[in-house]
This record gives structure tokens, C-alpha cells and sequence, in this order.
């Protein structure tokens, strides 16, 4: 049989996938998104899941779309429509963080997938890249509205026009990714993350990213009133009344939420 295009592991609350092309640089195939995506749905359906690791195999992270890859026709926006935007819009929904952690060249849509989740984790080594550009395309898979949010305008369109490679340490300065680290420390230390975020109010934290992502485009008493509403809805959850229990006691606390 062949190997699987997305390994899946599971240490304690956290689950890992890893895309495996690594001769390919983990580029992405029909065959690929096949098994990503299901597996992103069987994390997010799994009560025992608590935060989401995405990495590569090999040398890369991901490359983008493979080009040789008989899913790519002339038809670029059913691509789009049918394949990217349903996996960019999967992790934006995730019931759990995700962090992405990047061990080596993330470009075109690899760069944006990974831009996309919560938490990116670099290799010194690694590099990201707007390919788009080389190719007489626009950056995809979540691209435009997430690099000027990130970086701001200019430096989103230098990235994409220029199509030039980009550091991990630039990236970590310019505020485009969370954490630029040591090769050796890449897994280390991407685990001890994702093992905190796994022992915390996880149900919170896919609501911050919710509420933040909708108040980037509203008006700032509208972000206020919306704010009150989540505000709401979390001091209802068991996870609060944990929280401030196990404040007022001096205890660890022990979330439960999902």
C-alpha cells in the first residue's frame, strides 16, 4: 500500500498531521487534500483533542500547488472555490488552536495555509514565500486578506509582487509569524506550546480568534458590543466558573470546555 499523504499522530491532547511529499516538498495534490481534510475534521470532531500541530515532512513544509499535479487546469477558480478555500476556512473554524509549524520553505498557498492558523513556529532555516507572482498569479488560499493584516499593506505588497524569499527571522520581525527558533528547538518547543494551549480554556481560545477575526472588520463600538455578546456566552461555560474557582482556591485549574 502507499504511504499516507498526511501522517496523524497523537501525543496526549495534541493531534499532529504531516503532510508527506517529502521528495515534493509536500506540495499539494488532489490525493493530498483528500486526506487533509478529513483529517482536520476528525480533530475537530474528537472530544479528546485539544490543540492541532500541522508540519511537514523532510526539508519543506509545504510548497504550494503542485504544478504537475493533473487537479490543475486552466480552471483555477473552481480550484479555488472547491479545494483552498474550504481548507483555509476549516482552520479558521477549528473548535481548537492550531499552530503550524514550519521546518522549512513555506510558499504560495503552503505559506498562506500556514499563515492561517493561530500560532507559526519557525525554523531558523525555514523561509516563506508569495510564489504567486513568478507564475502570472495573485496570492491564494487566504493570501489577501491575510498578509495585510498582518504585516500592513506595503509589506503585503512587496511580499506579493516581489515574490522574494523571506527569512523566518524576517518574518518573526516584520510580524508576519509568531516565533522564530533554533532548528534543534523547532520540535521542542512547538510541543511545549501546544501542551500549554492543550491545558487551557480551548473553547476561549477558538472564540478569540473568532471574535478577533470579525472585529478586524467591523467599527469599534460594534468590536465593543461584540465582545459583550462572547463575553456572554463564555462566562456560561463551565470553563469560567473553573477559572475563577480555582483562582479564589490557589489551585491549578482543569479545563474542560471544547
Amino acid at each position: 500500500m502507499a504511504e499516507p499523504l498526511v501522517l496523524i499522530d497523537t501525543v496526549g491532547a495534541v493531534r499532529k498531521l504531516t503532510l508527506n511529499r517529502a521528495t515534493a516538498l509536500n506540495s499539494f495534490t488532489a490525493a493530498m487534500h483528500r486526506e487533509l481534510r478529513p483529517a482536520l475534521d476528525a480533530a475537530a470532531e474528537d472530544a479528546a483533542v485539544r490543540c492541532v500541530v500541522i508540519t511537514g515532512a523532510g526539508r519543506g513544509f509545504c510548497a504550494g500547488q503542485d504544478l504537475n499535479d493533473s487537479d490543475v487546469g486552466s480552471d483555477t477558480a473552481n480550484l479555488i472555490e472547491r479545494v483552498y478555500k474550504p481548507l483555509a476556512l476549516r482552520i479558521a473554524s477549528m473548535p481548537v488552536p492550531v499552530i503550524a509549524m514550519v521546518n522549512g520553505v513555506a510558499a504560495g498557498a503552503g505559506a498562506n495555509f500556514a499563515l492561517g492558523c493561530d500560532f507559526v513556529i519557525a525554523a531558523r532555516s525555514a523561509s516563506f514565500i508569495q510564489a504567486f507572482s513568478k507564475i502570472g498569479l495573485i496570492p491564494d488560499c487566504g493570501g489577501t486578506w491575510l498578509l495585510p493584516r498582518l504585516v500592513g499593506r506595503a509589506k503585503a505588497i512587496g511580499l506579493a509582487m516581489s515574490g522574494d524569499k523571506l527569512s523566518a527571522e524576517d518574518a518573526e520581525r516584520m510580524g508576519l509569524i509568531w516565533r522564530c527558533v533554533d532548528d534543534a528547538a523547532l520540535a521542542d518547543q512547538t510541543m511545549a506550546l501546544a501542551t500549554k494551549l492543550a491545558a487551557m480554556p480551548v473553547k476561549a481560545l477558538a472564540a478569540t480568534r473568532r471574535t478577533i477575526d470579525e472585529a478586524i472588520m467591523i467599527g469599534y463600538a460594534d468590536a465593543l458590543s461584540l465582545e459583550a455578546r462572547v463575553q456572554q456566552q463564555m462566562s456560561a461555560q463551565a470553563d469560567f466558573r473553573e477559572g475563577v474557582a480555582a483562582f479564589l482556591e490557589k489551585r491549578a485549574p482543569k479545563f474542560s470546555d471544547r
